[in-house]
């Protein structure tokens, strides 16, 4: 499921949050077109999604986030942060794999940001332009870097580029969501999941995010 790390506790001092300028319409549209949207969406009464603008500390959060619970996740967070609190390519660097590790990253996992770090530092990505770039160009750039798949790209899409029409099919929340909501409980293959999705679109992301509030109400940033 996504959304693994929550806001709560330290951020790096240069953490700016935003919220999609779109969110409204594609709240009404959504509403008008998708029956269960009409139900949903109201739950929530003005929560929304709130991205970040920084982006090598939200991918360097995602790596941190994978495969582990939302609980361990911000305990890990919050211990990198103590080591690098800048959370930037040149502290991680410094930090080396020693330091990492005792924060309770994994021996691989601190290869993955050192990694990212790398990529940052050397400009061997282009974190700049990514917001002109079109979806799949930005995510062919990205899973260049260790630990990061096509589920970490998409989630950078959704929260810190505040892309609106991600629908990220390997997130097993939004599965879940899709069958809780749609399939009254049903496992749901992908596919299910892309036609449920076709009526979403050019607003797949904020149904996707209203999908996920049904499994786990109060929101978290990355």
């Amino acid at each position: 499921m996504a959304e693994k790390l929550s806001a709560v506790g330290k951020t790096p001092p240069d953490a700016i949050y935003r919220v999609p300028d779109y969110w409204e319409q594609a709240k009404s549209e959504l509403m008008k077109r998708d029956r269960i949207m009409r139900k949903l969406i109201p739950q929530f009464g003005d929560l929304h999604l709130t991205g970040r603008s920084e982006a090598f500390a939200t991918l360097a959060r995602s790596i941190i986030g994978q495969q582990i619970s939302t609980k361990s996740a911000e305990a890990v967070w919050q211990r990198f942060l103590l080591v690098c609190p800048k959370c930037s390519p040149a502290q991680v660097l410094k930090a080396g794999n020693e330091n990492l590790a005792l924060c309770g990253l994994s021996k691989r996992k601190a290869e993955y940001i050192l990694d990212l770090a790398e990529h940052f530092k050397a400009k061997r990505v282009h974190a700049d332009k990514w917001i002109e770039m079109a979806d799949e160009d930005v995510i062919a750039e990205m899973i260049q870097i260790r630990g990061i798949g096509r589920w970490t790209a998409e989630m950078f899409l959704i929260f810190n580029l505040l892309r609106p029409n991600i629908l990220p099919l390997d997130d097993v929340g939004l599965l879940k969501g899709i069958s809780n909501n749609y399939f009254s409980g049903e496992p749901v293959s992908r596919s299910d999941a892309r036609e449920v999705a076709a009526n979403w679109e050019p607003w797949r992301t904020v149904a996707t995010w209203y999908l996920w509030r049904s499994l786990e109400p109060v929101p978290v940033v990355y």
